[in-house]
């Protein structure tokens, strides 16, 4: 019998609703889309006392078992967060139990990750100090003041420092999710998990950087959506807004206000983000000269992919494979 990856998500009352249930969403299609010779996910839901907790949004969660009842053979642990508001800002809610329980009696997981307002439970149990770390940019600050000790940057989507990963706000805790499930099973499993739940692939990277849609196609043969999945696979060939308004038979003009209009962004400007993924993902995953990835990718020579990457995410093609190979 196939060993199963055992995940375990620390709930307490108030947590954001999207912390718990974002991610657990994440393992299950993954278990789903797997192949049948792959071990998959279990999750489970552990809270305080072992008793139901009200979140945020008021939606009730139940429990699978106590936080005491969290064992060593726990592959992944993941910790929730929330936050108050009131007419001094946005705080994050340090839940004492929990820190407690982070601090003396955690298991010794395989790797361990906090959702959003989460990072300040880990960073208050001690298990920031000296790594570096996100958190929801609101509340970043005040990470950052009250652990000296911890390298905050409010900018990434999500940060791995070895088994210890904090991600950014309630949402990024799905891509967090799915970049453990590349890395326990590969990107080919990880991209059918995010197309399964029609899901941006955002990869080691900030709020700042970009991400283009996955090219799915509809049921409903929308013609845009064809389009972006022939972008897609064809992105060495002319791309222009003239070449790509004739494949549809429309005049530019009625073409780009379509396109527009559909997907929030000009031709051209998602032409340069998918060529720009793909670029991205030749630098971590292969390792293609610069020439090759810039021919590869579609945007040409080298000096193409230089400007590309300078203007879009603020840094070279080499320092990025450097940074997140």
């Amino acid at each position: 019998m196939l060993h199963t990856h055992s995940v375990v998500i620390a709930a307490f009352p108030g947590a954001e609703l999207l912390d718990v249930t974002g991610p657990a969403e994440v393992f299950s299609v993954a278990t789903r889309v797997a192949d049948a010779g792959r071990p998959g996910y279990t999750v489970r839901i552990a809270t305080p006392d072992g008793e139901p907790v009200t979140t945020s949004s008021g939606v009730r969660l139940m429990a699978d078992l106590t936080l005491a009842e969290v064992d060593d053979d726990v592959d992944t642990l993941l910790i929730s967060g929330a936050v108050t508001v009131d007419a001094s800002g946005v705080a994050p809610v340090l839940h004492r139990g929990i820190v407690d329980w982070l601090r003396d009696s955690a298991p010794r997981t395989r790797r361990i990750g906090s959702i959003c307002a989460g990072a300040h439970l880990l960073a208050e149990a001690g298990l920031l100090d000296g790594l570096p770390a996100t958190t929801h940019w609101l509340t970043a600050a005040r990470l950052a003041s009250a652990h000296p000790r911890v390298a905050v940057d409010p900018d990434p989507i999500f940060i791995r420092a070895g088994r210890v990963w904090t991600c950014a706000g309630i949402t990024s805790g799905m891509d967090m999710a799915l970049a453990m499930v590349a890395e326990d099973h590969g990107q080919d499993l990880a991209l059918s998990t995010a197309r399964m739940m029609v899901m941006y692939v955002k990869r080691s990277g900030g709020q700042s950087q970009f991400s283009v849609p996955l090219a799915v196609s509809t049921a409903t043969g929308d013609r845009i959506d064809d389009l972006r999945v022939w972008i897609g696979e064809h992105l060495t060939e002319d791309l222009s807004a003239e070449a790509l308004a004739a494949r549809l038979h429309l005049s530019v003009r009625h073409f780009s206000r379509l396109f527009r209009g559909r997907t929030a962004t000009t031709p051209a400007a998602y032409v340069e983000s998918a060529r720009l993924e793909a670029a991205r993902r030749l630098l971590q995953e292969s390792d293609r000269t610069l020439p090759e990835v810039a021919a590869a990718s579609g945007l040409g020579s080298v000096e193409s992919l230089h400007r590309a990457f300078k203007r879009r995410l603020g840094t070279t093609p080499a320092e990025y494979r450097r940074r997140f190979r």
